[in-house]
């Protein structure tokens, strides 16, 4: 490895760590020839993702996502020197190969982040889950093990929305005081709410009713990704994050309309030997 590519993998190992620490924990227990590749792509989700949090409007947010569209179509102005989640997006593509349809659609998804929309269903979320979370844990099963990331689709597939599932939990409060709501409207209506009745926060007993169903949703997506068949040591690192998510929709499960005020992390300390736990027994 030259002394070029040594810097942009600590480069992108430093701004994965500032942006998504549990996947930057994840990528310290993958095995070192494939870290910088799987550091690249879990940096480069974390900069799609995070578009809502550094703009005020869509529009320019609509102009970030450009840029990302514009550089897998080799249509990018400027080098890419300046960018170094960019350069080592293009050259993890390369080296491995990597379907820029899945790349592209993750981009495309991330738009319903830039608005205030509502997940009208859970066929919505799902789908919107399997091109961001359930993407990113496929892309890197291809950069750790090609022929057995084409066998555990279907467990990538579950996995990833129980992940973004978690996810959402998670960033309820947040996503509350925009106006946002990822919890479909398809779980509302069946508890008797609305949108808006939703966000308000007043009617507890049935808010705690509704993510009481979100949750139960994203576990029983995590039930069948566990059951889906064996999954290859080798694209168990793939899984660690997943790893983190039965925790957080269990604790929701339980906190109910509480999860507008709390944290449902556990410590980062018992994070960290959560995944550490799952390297060693190779399940997520």
């Amino acid at each position: 490895m030259s002394k070029v590519e040594t810097a942009k993998g600590i480069l992108e190992m430093s701004a994965l760590r500032d942006t998504d620490r549990d996947r930057y924990l994840a990528c310290l227990l993958t095995p070192a020839l494939r870290r910088d590749a799987v550091a690249s792509l879990y940096a480069f989700n974390a900069e799609i993702a995070r578009i809502r949090d550094l703009v005020r409007e869509p529009l320019p947010g609509e102009v970030r996502l450009q840029y990302w569209r514009d550089l897998l179509a080799g249509a990018a102005h400027g080098s890419t020197e300046a960018n170094p989640i960019a350069a080592a997006l293009l050259e993890t593509i390369r080296q491995h190969q990597l379907p820029l349809t899945a790349l592209t659609a993750m981009i495309e998804a991330r738009l319903f982040d830039l608005y205030d929309d509502p997940m009208e269903t859970t066929g919505m979320f799902e789908g919107y889950a399997g091109e961001t979370a359930a993407a990113l844990i496929q892309l890197v099963s291809l950069v750790l093990d090609p022929k057995a990331a084409a066998d555990a689709a279907t467990i990538a597939g579950h996995a990833g929305v129980a992940q973004a599932i978690a996810g959402s939990l998670l960033l309820m409060p947040v996503h509350r005081a925009r106006g946002q709501l990822y919890l479909p409207l398809e779980i509302l209506s069946a508890v008797g709410l609305d949108r808006d009745g939703f966000l308000v926060g007043d009617d507890k007993p049935r808010i705690s009713a509704a993510i009481e169903a979100f949750a139960g949703l994203g576990l029983d997506h995590l039930r069948k990704a566990r059951h889906g068949g064996p999954l290859p040591k080798s694209l168990v690192p793939a899984y660690l994050p997943v790893a983190l998510s039965e925790t957080v929709l269990i604790r929701a499960r339980k906190a109910g309309w509480a999860v507008f005020d709390g944290d449902l992390r556990e410590p980062q300390w018992r994070r960290q030997l959560r995944l550490l736990r799952a390297t060693l027994i190779g399940r997520f």
